[in-house]
C-alpha cells in the first residue's frame, strides 16, 4: 500500500470513525506507523554528515534535496541515468 493510499484510508476512517472495527483501526494505525518510522532520514558517519552541511550550505539545499542532487549526478556520471542534454537552440544567460 503506498502513502496516498494509506492517508485516504486514513482520512475516510476519522470521518466514519464510529463505523470502523477495533481491529481495522488498529490495522490501519500499524500501516501509518510503519509508513512514518520508514520514511525517515538516511543516517551517515560524521565526515560525511559534515561534508553534506558543507555541501548543502555552499549549494543552499536543503539536506534531503542536496542528497538528491549528488545522487543524481553520480548515477548521471557512471550512466545509470540519463545525461541531461542541453538544447543547443535555446537562449543563455551570462558570459561564456
Amino acid at each position: 500500500m503506498t502513502a496516498p493510499d494509506t492517508a485516504t484510508i486514513l482520512e475516510d476512517a476519522a470521518d466514519r470513525i464510529a463505523d470502523i472495527s477495533r481491529a481495522d483501526l488498529q490495522i490501519m494505525l500499524r500501516r501509518a506507523a510503519l509508513l512514518v518510522r520508514n520514511s525517515g532520514s538516511i543516517a551517515l558517519d560524521d565526515d560525511t554528515e559534515e561534508a553534506l552541511r558543507n555541501v548543502s550550505s555552499e549549494l543552499v539545499l536543503t539536506r534531503e534535496d542536496a542528497i538528491r542532487y549528488i545522487v543524481r549526478e553520480w548515477m548521471e556520471k557512471n550512466t545509470y541515468l540519463p545525461v541531461h542534454n542541453l538544447d543547443e537552440d535555446g537562449d543563455v544567460i551570462g558570459n561564456a
